[in-house]
């Protein structure tokens, strides 16, 4: 079994910052993918920023140039560095993690930003 689990959400101001963390725990012989998707009120859930093993990092174009995915390896831990809020990236945040052909979610954490 894994556990997920993510922090650093809250309230921010448009044009502000947040950094999300995530770390994964339990029965891990080795991570594929890292990933944060996020879910707004009425809306599907989203990929936003995914980074493998190696590095390679994926971002949605809508958050390219603001977000930052990074991993730390050695501590089984993701994060998401988020500069110049908009209120439209106001969402639920999980983070996903790939251990072998099986996904693990999350809880979830809130970002809102509105002033």
């Amino acid at each position: 079994q894994v556990q997920v689990v993510e922090s650093g959400g809250g309230l921010v101001q448009p044009g502000g910052s947040l950094r999300l963390s995530c770390s994964a725990s339990g029965s891990i012989f080795s991570i594929y993918g890292m990933n944060w998707y996020r879910q707004a009120p009425g809306k599907q859930r989203e990929a936003v920023a995914i980074i493998s093993s190696g590095g390679a990092t994926y971002y949605v174009d809508s958050v390219k140039g603001r977000f930052t995915i990074s991993r730390d390896n050695a501590k089984n831990m993701v994060y998401l560095q988020m500069n110049s809020l908009k209120p439209e990236d106001t969402a639920v945040y999980y983070c996903n993690v790939l251990v072998g052909s099986r996904s693990y979610w999350g809880q979830g954490t809130q970002v809102t930003v509105s002033s």
